[in-house]
């Protein structure tokens, strides 16, 4: 087992990483009076279960509360169920969340955790590679509104993350092509190393694999939280493909495109962003691409431009009806300016890139047949 502590003064946990986590958590050194498992409708038959056992076995009251599994559940109304299912089941502030699942349900019920009676702790045990490589760490709680995506939402740090790769076997492969999304962004954005090592290793994918990456990505993650834990720019490092992937989300409202394969698109148009401007390398921007592809997710949105960028004007990275960008200037590395971490870019410039990706990989045009997202 790895252990990475998160620095944040008062604030400060622990990561732990390895195989079999889940049945050595100890409880009792929460010192709660009451644990609710907040999960979805699919973690709940999985893992829901098994995981309020472990917790009664230790002499603890465990509740199980859940929602139904999906994106569309992040959002005021469920918010708001949940505390009111926490509030009539007695839970005070002395009792802990415990976030099991995916990306919603950390975003959701820590987001819960933020407000339910001023605030309340909250652990996060993230069952999705996507969620244990990004999500879990840092304490960004949020809920969509139908004007965007985590709009509404608060800074609040769990007390602990539990990132058992156990949960991985379970996971289609629609989920790990999510996680390998975020984790090509850490290689593309801060680690050249772990681009290289994807680029070697992505269709393999064993047991070491997912420890090594995981461990890479939470490390990067853990260090940015502790530099800047409420993004006020270095932070922002972590939006390299989110822009234009949350306003693919949007525009087709969560439905028939997951975040990985949104941000996988994010990465390949704002990639071709940067290398219009003259920083990243057409060859490398071309590798990333080939990366993305490899690892099964799409590299080319076709739709409605327009409505996307009215999206991402109401995205909350905008500043000044200005739409900004984390711009790599090449693997492993990007464009900063003193403190400065994201970009103003044109608006006719991110249209252009949006018509035209520029897909071609080294020698000849990708086949773009099963890559395509409409």
């Amino acid at each position: 087992m790895n252990k990475i502590r998160v620095s944040l003064k008062d604030k400060s946990y622990d990561i732990q990483i390895g195989k079999g986590i889940l049945r050595r958590i100890n409880f009792r050194s929460f010192g709660a009076g009451k644990y609710a498992i907040i999960t979805d409708s699919i973690v709940k038959n999985l893992y829901g279960r098994k995981l309020q056992r472990l917790i009664e076995n230790q002499g603890l009251k465990a509740k199980l509360i859940d929602f139904p599994a999906g994106e569309v559940s992040k959002n005021w109304v469920e918010a708001g169920n949940l505390g009111r299912k926490l509030a009539k089941l007695g839970f005070d502030r002395d009792s802990l969340i415990v976030a099991l699942g995916g990306g919603v349900v950390g975003d959701l019920a820590g987001f819960v955790a933020s407000f339910y009676l001023r605030g309340i702790n909250y652990v996060q045990i993230p069952t999705t590679l996507l969620a244990q490589v990004d999500s879990s760490i840092g304490g960004k709680t949020g809920i969509d509104i139908p004007e965007g995506k985590n709009l509404f939402g608060s800074f609040y740090q769990p007390k602990a993350v539990f990132i058992d790769i156990e949960f991985l076997k379970t996971l289609p492969e629609t989920e790990i092509k999510n996680g390998l999304a975020e984790i090509i962004k850490y290689g593309m954005t801060q680690n050249r190393e772990l681009f290289e090592f994807l680029k070697k290793n992505i269709e393999k994918r064993d047991e070491n694999f997912y420890l090594k990456v995981i461990e890479a990505s939470a490390q990067i993650k853990s260090r940015i939280v502790e530099l800047d834990e409420k993004e006020n720019e270095l932070r922002k490092i972590l939006n390299y493909g989110h822009t234009i992937g949350h306003a693919i989300e949007g525009i087709k409202r969560y439905k028939g495109i997951t975040h990985g394969e949104a941000v996988a698109l994010g990465m390949v148009y704002e990639g071709r962003i940067s290398s219009k401007l003259g920083f990243l390398k057409r060859n490398d921007l071309e590798r990333q691409n080939k990366l993305i592809d490899r690892a099964g997710l799409p590299t080319r949105y076709k739709g409605n431009i327009e409505g996307l960028i009215k999206i991402m004007r109401r995205d909350k990275k905008s500043r000044n009806e200005k739409l900004y960008f984390v711009l790599p200037l090449k693997i492993g590395k990007i464009k900063t300016r003193k403190n400065q971490i994201a970009f103003p870019v044109e608006i006719d410039l991110i249209k252009k890139c949006l018509r035209n990706p520029g897909l071609n990989f080294g020698n000849g045009l990708m086949k773009l047949k099963d890559s395509i997202i409409n």
